[in-house]
C-alpha cells in the first residue's frame, strides 16, 4: 500500500526547516542582548558574591564569608525591613486605588484620552517625578508645605523626616505607577464577558454583589500578574530614593537595593554587594513562586 501522506509530511518538516533559520536570525539580536545584560552579569555577580572584590585588585575567593557577614549584618536587616515597609504600602494603596479606578473607566467611559490622561505619569522617569515632587514637598519652598501653613497647619518634612520619608516616598511611586496598574485591570475588566452581568442584573444581583461574586473571581489572574509585578518591582526601589533621600534621614529611606549600591559603588566592596543581590534575587524568585501558586496565576474561572 503506497505512503501518499509521505512527501506531503517530508515537505511540510522541509518547509519547517527553512523557516527555522530565517526565525533564529529575528531572535539573534535579543539574545545576544539578554547574554550580555542579563544572563552574564547574573553569572558574574553570582561569582562575585563568592570573593572579595574591590575594583583594584583581582577577585579574591573567600568561599562563603560574604553570605556568613550578612546573617549577622544589621544595616542589611534593618534595610530589609525598611523595604518591606515600603512594599506594603506601595502594593495595597496602589492595588485598592488602580482597581477602583478601573472599575469606574469601565463603567462609565471608555475614552481614549482619558485612559491617555492616566497613563501619563508611567510615561515620565522616575528620576524626574521623585525631583518634581521633592521640590514641590520641599520644607522651606514646597507648594505643599506652602498651602499647608496658609491654612493654619504645622510644616511637614516629608523627605526629610524620619516618620514620613518611607511613606512620603511609597505615594510618590503609587502616583507614578497608578496609571499602568490601571489600565492592566481595565484590560481584565474588558476580557468579563458581557452575559456574566446580565445573567446577574437579572437574579437581581446588587452592585456590590456582583464586584464581590464575578468581578473579582473572574479577575483573580490578571491581579496575580499585577501582584507579581508590582511586589516583584517594589522590592527593586532606587532611582526615587537615590535623587531625593539618599537612604536617610538616619536610615529610614535606606532599601536594600540602595544599601547594595552603597557598599558597591561607595566602599567598593563588590563581593558583599554581589552577595547581597543574590540574596535579593532569591528573595524575589520565591516571592514570586508562591505568588503565582497561592493566587493560581494560571486558571481562570471562566474555565469552569
Amino acid at each position: 500500500m503506497p505512503l501518499t501522506g509521505t512527501p506531503r509530511r517530508k515537505a511540510k518538516v522541509s518547509r519547517k526547516r527553512g523557516q527555522l533559520v530565517p526565525a533564529l536570525l529575528f531572535l539573534l539580536p535579543a539574545l545576544l542582548g539578554f547574554i550580555a545584560f542579563f544572563a552574564w552579569p547574573a553569572v558574574r555577580g553570582i561569582y562575585l558574591s563568592f570573593t572579595d572584590y574591590n575594583l583594584l585588585s583581582d577577585p579574591e575567593w573567600i568561599g562563603l564569608e560574604n553570605y556568613q557577614s550578612i546573617g549577622g549584618d544589621p544595616v542589611f536587616w534593618r534595610s530589609m525591613v525598611v523595604t518591606l515597609q515600603y512594599v506594603l504600602i506601595n502594593i495595597v494603596v496602589q492595588t485598592i486605588a488602580a482597581l477602583g479606578l478601573a472599575v469606574l473607566l469601565h463603567r462609565f467611559t471608555k475614552s481614549m484620552v482619558i485612559r491617555g490622561v492616566v497613563m501619563l505619569p508611567y510615561l515620565i522617569a522616575n528620576v524626574i517625578v521623585a525631583l518634581v515632587w521633592y521640590w514641590l514637598a520641599d520644607y522651606n519652598l514646597g507648594l505643599i508645605n506652602s498651602a499647608l501653613d496658609a491654612i493654619g497647619l504645622d510644616r511637614i518634612g516629608f523627605f526629610g523626616d524620619q516618620q514620613y520619608a518611607m511613606t512620603t516616598i511609597a505615594l510618590v511611586n503609587v502616583w507614578r505607577h497608578l496609571g499602568y496598574t490601571t489600565l492592566l485591570i481595565f484590560a481584565g475588566l474588558q476580557a468579563i464577558p458581557g452575559d456574566v452581568y446580565e445573567a446577574a442584573a437579572v437574579d437581581g444581583a446588587g452592585e456590590w454583589r456582583v464586584f464581590r461574586s464575578i468581578t473579582m473571581p473572574l479577575l483573580r489572574p490578571v491581579l496575580a500578574f499585577v501582584l507579581v509585578v508590582t511586589v516583584v518591582g517594589s522590592f527593586q526601589i532606587f532611582d526615587t530614593i537615590a535623587v531625593t533621600t539618599q537612604g536617610g534621614p538616619v536610615d529610614a529611606t535606606n532599601a536594600i537595593t540602595y544599601y547594595i549600591y552603597d557598599r558597591a559603588f561607595t566602599r567598593f566592596d563588590f563581593g558583599y554587594a554581589s552577595a547581597l543581590s543574590v540574596i535579593l534575587m532569591i528573595i524575589l524568585a520565591v516571592i514570586a513562586l508562591v505568588q503565582m501558586r497561592v493566587l493560581r496565576a494560571n486558571q481562570s474561572d471562566l474555565e469552569r
